[in-house]
């Protein structure tokens, strides 16, 4: 198992409640894979370097996760997929 760090903004006008669907979500597909999330950041709605969707703030989260090599393509697939999720990037830590 990997380190992974995923960061995904999602956006702003979104109400807290569905900003948790997302963040469950999340945690669902790295447990059901195998993986274990090891801490979830909030960091808040901050303004973007430029506008995406027309949208020039988001939500950001950080999550950190361990998981096989397989999982962050799974990962990468549902977060493409899900229409409050506005850019998002899985690194892998060393």
């Amino acid at each position: 198992m990997r380190d992974y760090e995923l960061v995904y903004v999602v956006k702003p006008v979104l109400d807290e409640e569905s900003r948790e669907a997302v963040q469950n979500r999340i945690k669902e597909i790295i447990e059901a894979n195998g993986g274990e999330v090891s801490k979830v950041d909030a960091w808040g709605n901050r303004k973007l370097a430029y506008p995406i969707a027309k949208f020039t703030e988001g939500y950001y989260t950080l999550v950190n996760f361990k998981a096989s090599v397989e999982l962050p393509k799974e990962l990468d697939r549902n977060l493409k997929i899900n229409e409050n999720v506005i850019r998002h990037i899985i690194v892998a830590c060393a």
